[in-house]
């Protein structure tokens, strides 16, 4: 247990550095659980609040190596067993898909999440728009579903980046 501390401390000072005060998450705005189409637990998801921006976390356990896209789908609702439910991309700005698309990207495209042989993986990403914004958005209406997918995203290919079937799914919460 000392060792563990003792190795935490260094490890918590030194992150601690490549951020201001600012830029630390200082409130959780949003949660979501996620599920395979089993209903097994496959992970999570938060919205956490830096400064102005709204960041989101994904986190995935159970399934098998390799690439997954990762969106924010437009409606919150997560119907096994392939979870179209969730609709298209939250996309409120009427764009094309992806970041590399000269007409994108959705507001829901994220990055990809690499698997690793551990069958976990994490992905982070900034979402578009002050605070304000961001949070009418994803808790409208309707609400909005976290989907990960069986391959990759292409970050190109209008509308869903040729990224597969949906594989798991969770609605975003507010805190």
């Amino acid at each position: 247990m000392t060792r563990a501390l003792g190795l935490a401390l260094p490890l918590a000072a030194l992150l601690a550095g490549c951020q201001t005060i600012d830029e630390q998450p200082a409130q959780r705005l949003g949660q979501a659980t996620l599920r395979l189409a089993n209903g097994q637990p496959a992970g999570t998801a938060q919205l956490l609040a830096s400064g102005s921006q709204v960041n989101i976390s994904v986190a995935v356990t159970g399934m098998s190596e390799g690439v997954r896209g990762a969106h924010l789908h437009m409606v919150g609702k997560c119907e096994a067993p392939n979870f179209e439910t969730a609709g298209g991309h939250l996309n409120p700005h009427g764009r094309e898909h992806g970041h590399e698309n000269p007409a994108g990207a959705h507001f829901g495209d994220l990055p990809n999440i690499t698997v690793g042989s551990s069958g976990t993986g994490t992905v982070s990403a900034t979402l578009r728009g002050s605070r304000e914004e961001v949070l009418a958005h994803v808790f409208d209406s309707d609400g909005t579903a976290v989907v990960v997918h069986a391959g990759p995203d292409d970050y190109r290919t209008d509308p869903s980046g040729n990224s597969g079937g949906r594989i798991a799914c969770g609605v975003l919460t507010r805190m």
